[in-house]
């Protein structure tokens, strides 16, 4: 447990060998010191163990199923929010104050937002960003079979909502309705302006929702097939989206205009076009090194640097994974965290996507500098069968993770992918 010390005295010894000069006070003193040393000197190549994962559970929603993205931190109150749902009709959204480790529910987005039967969500797919005022900015999902399959039907999906939850005061503001039949995926805000830019599903329109002058845009549709889920911005409040061939696209926010990459972000040969087509995963921020980390849906981990104007720099840093028993694109990650120690921290698993040994996750660790990876944990999926969220971290240190784990009870239900969602807390260096 401690670290050797090659050239030390052994405890309970006088200190002194024949024939030396040593004062005997010191030499007697050399146990105690060589002991105080073995506590004071940490491990030499200390591992992360379970002790720096910790579990949260939401209380006051029985029936509650997952969380998909929907998690966000606020640097004005010093708190998370998560939303969960229960996949079908109900939406509750959380709120985690990390001093007491308290988690509360603060309602249910239907009767907060005073939603009528025939305007139903299913989840919260988008973050829950801050924006300048220091109120969670979020948007709602259809995320239900009756959207997929009853989009014109009278009584099919309305359209998903802009939404607005002010900490301060616990009170819910609904920001109105983005496209009819359209459910709104995910957000970015920018925090000079407070100006939304969301995307939606299914037809992929890229829109901007000014709060102030309740302006609603729609710039046109910039892909198809499958929706990319993730936008992210950059400290110049531009914000940016992958088209449907995986080119980076950056809405200028000081200029409102929009400029589309030349080049496609990098993929492994042979990555499957329905793979291309999804886009980003998942994203971690650097303001002080210039760089935002962004894993693809074909496993690449990727360094951006991006540009006040124009695009900017893109590097591939490989893969997330690597082994020769499956394919390279072939590793499912909706998650990323950027720890105090400048390296990346990932969970990856899911939606029948595995790295190691059948069906478990693995929790890993990705330095930039070396590009080096390795597993840190590994969780059968009766603990952890998928993690969520991008960029959530506190003041401690602390990454936080919206998760979710196989619930047999659900499986009996006959529930689509059944499982129990809970928050995951995560700190590389200590128990958090």
């Amino acid at each position: 447990m401690f670290r050797s010390l090659e050239h030390g005295v052994a405890p309970g010894s006088s200190g002194r060998t024949a024939g030396s000069d040593e004062d005997p006070m010191i030499a007697g003193l050399l146990p105690l010191l060589l002991t105080l040393t073995a506590f004071l000197v940490p491990p030499a190549g200390a591992e992360i163990t379970a002790r720096n994962v910790r579990f949260v559970e939401y209380p006051d929603f029985p029936d509650a199923h997952s969380s998909w993205g929907s998690i966000g931190f606020s640097r004005t109150h010093g708190k998370v929010f998560v939303g969960v749902t229960n996949h079908r009709d109900r939406v509750g959204l959380y709120e985690y104050d990390p001093g007491p480790r308290r988690m509360r529910l603060c309602g249910f987005i239907a009767d907060l937002a005073n939603l009528r039967d025939f305007q139903w969500q299913a989840k919260i797919h988008s973050q829950i960003v801050e924006g300048p005022d220091g109120a969670m900015y979020f948007t709602t999902d259809g995320g239900e079979s009756r959207e997929e399959y009853l989009m014109e039907h009278p009584r099919g999906y309305a359209g998903g909502f802009f939404m607005r939850w002010d900490p301060a005061t616990n009170r819910m503001t609904n920001l109105g309705m983005g496209l009819p039949y359209e459910s709104l995926k995910d957000l970015a805000v920018d925090q000079a302006t407070g100006l939304i830019c969301a995307v939606s599903y299914p037809q992929v329109h890229f829109l901007t929702y000014d709060v102030r002058r309740n302006r609603l845009r729609d710039l046109g549709r910039l892909g198809s097939d499958h929706v990319p889920r993730v936008l992210f911005s950059d400290w110049w409040n531009n914000v940016y989206y992958p088209d449907w061939r995986q080119r980076l696209v950056k809405f200028e926010g000081d200029t409102g205009t929009m400029i589309f990459a030349g080049d496609s972000l990098p993929a492994f040969p042979g990555t499957p076009g329905e793979y291309i087509v999804t886009g980003i995963t998942a994203y971690a921020r650097d303001p002080g090194a210039g760089v935002i980390y962004l894993v693809t849906y074909g496993a690449k981990m990727l360094a951006f640097r991006p540009s006040q104007r124009g695009i900017g720099e893109v590097e591939d840093l490989g893969g997330i994974f690597d082994s020769p028993d499956k394919p390279a694109w072939n590793y499912y990650c909706p998650n990323l965290a950027l720890g105090e120690n400048g390296k990346l921290y990932y969970f990856i698993g899911g939606h029948g996507m595995y790295a190691v040994r059948g069906e478990s996750i693995v929790l890993m660790e990705f330095d930039p500098a070396s590009r080096r990876k390795r597993i840190v944990l590994e969780y059968p999926l009766r603990q952890i069968s998928e993690v969520t969220g991008s960029d959530v971290k506190d003041k401690q240190g602390n990454l936080y993770f919206a998760g979710r784990r196989s619930d047999p009870v659900a499986e009996e239900r006959g529930e689509s992918g059944a499982s129990r969602p809970f928050m995951i807390v995560f700190n590389p260096a200590r128990e958090p």
